[in-house]
């Protein structure tokens, strides 16, 4: 078959005999040998196992474990990085103007760190077989590849050399290395089982991931700390963090040129984590100003609360947003960050956050599909999209992360 243009998710778009396919490890324009993994009534999905015609950008992927039923971690490493930045571009344009019907020519930008899109990733989850072996799944599989090492696994991250030995009674391993210095092992045991934990090849905390987000030290304190600027961030645990080591200090930047707080203003900083764009929202409104940060995850509020301590115009307080705002009353604001995770904001939560008036809404996604419903939906309630910036955050994969500035009409 003909490759046709890309597709939200690592896909490219192909038909065959009338159907719709969608191929991994291909490119628009190539002419393949397709082999399909998978059918439904109404599409297939399918690998390129053998590429007849190249395209331009194409390259031998860097990793041995990339390609047709291998390591399901990377879309994108049989492209450029140049051409990885123009397909997610495509990807974010077409998502626009599909669900929001909005025209707009966009630019991924590269985020610093990540010298030809390896060695970026700060935390790393490895699955682990019943043999303790670890590697990662195989795409829309239970499948593990196991693999020696990951290329765009920040070097910290490898240092910890987890791959190289056997973790018996682990169902995942989690690597942190963070930009303060510290290193972290996170276990997740298999049901009723303990696990072994092997001497490593760099010094780090180890800690047991007991279900729901909670985590608990065996070895070391479990505590990172992550700079951005001048500021340090506690980051407990497995919390929230961005994986991208330039990522942090970017999207704060691109926040905060947008967002503008004035001294005096009331903000709203939802789904806050440990409290990143919070504290630049602090120093934005001043003394006179006010900051409130909800956040569902109780770490990740202990820890905000910690990292704002300095900052006494910021409030933090556990709950969803679903809810808290209603139970906190808040009815308005000048201003609103938000940073929701993949699933997006959804209707409800768009027509409670419309309703607090701000005259800017600035809006954080990792997924533009959900972004695109969203601003449809914001649209709906008068707000416009003023201008959007897009990161590749996550290079070799579909991912990428924008920031988009919303106005009242």
């Amino acid at each position: 078959m003909t490759v046709g243009p890309v597709a939200h998710g690592g896909w490219c778009v192909a038909r065959h005999e009338g159907r719709v396919v969608f191929v991994r490890h291909a490119l628009p324009g190539e002419r393949v040998i397709a082999e399909v993994t998978e059918e439904t009534t109404r599409f297939l999905r399918a690998d390129a196992v053998e590429i007849l015609e190249a395209a331009p950008d194409r390259v031998v992927p860097p990793c041995p474990y990339a390609g047709p039923g291998r390591c399901g971690g990377c879309d994108w490493q049989h492209a450029t990085p140049e051409a990885q930045r123009r397909l997610k571009e495509q990807v974010v344009a077409e998502q626009l103007h599909r669900l929001a019907g909005i025209e707009r020519e966009i630019l991924v930008e590269e985020v610093p760190g990540a010298k030809d899109g390896l060695g970026w990733r700060t935390r790393v989850q490895f699955a682990a077989l019943p043999t303790g072996r670890l590697g990662f799944r195989k795409h829309r599989s239970h499948d593990i590849e196991v693999v020696d090492a990951c290329l765009i696994a920040h070097p910290e991250v490898e240092a910890v050399g987890a791959e190289e030995y056997d973790w018996p009674g682990a169902a995942a391993i989690e690597v942190i290395a963070s930009s303060g210095g510290d290193r972290a092992v996170v276990v997740s045991p298999r049901p009723r089982r303990s696990v072994t934990v092997p001497e490593l090849d760099a010094p780090a905390s180890v800690m047991l991931d007991q279900g729901k987000g909670r985590t608990v030290p065996r070895k070391g304190s479990g505590v990172l700390h992550e700079r951005v600027g001048d500021r340090v961030f506690r980051v407990s645990g497995s919390g929230f963090w961005q994986v991208h080591p330039g990522a942090a200090e970017t999207l704060l930047d691109a926040v905060l040129a947008y967002a503008t707080p004035e001294p005096g203003e009331w903000a709203l900083d939802l789904y806050c984590g440990v409290g990143l764009f919070a504290a630049g929202l602090a120093e934005g409104v001043g003394p006179e100003g006010a900051v409130f940060g909800l956040e569902s995850e109780a770490a990740a509020v202990r820890d905000a609360r910690s990292n704002l301590r300095d900052l006494p115009q910021a409030r933090v307080e556990r709950g969803r947003v679903e809810e808290a705002l209603d139970r906190f009353e808040i009815e308005r604001a000048d201003l609103v960050v938000v940073d929701p995770p993949r699933s997006g904001l959804g209707r409800d939560v768009v027509q409670r956050i419309a309703s607090l008036d701000a005259s800017r809404i600035v809006y954080v996604s990792c997924d533009p599909a959900t972004f695109a419903r969203d601003l449809s939906w914001l649209a709906e309630r008068g707000y416009r999209l003023a201008d959007l910036r897009a990161f590749d955050a996550f290079p070799m994969t579909h991912h990428v992360e924008c920031v988009g500035l919303l106005v009242k009409e």
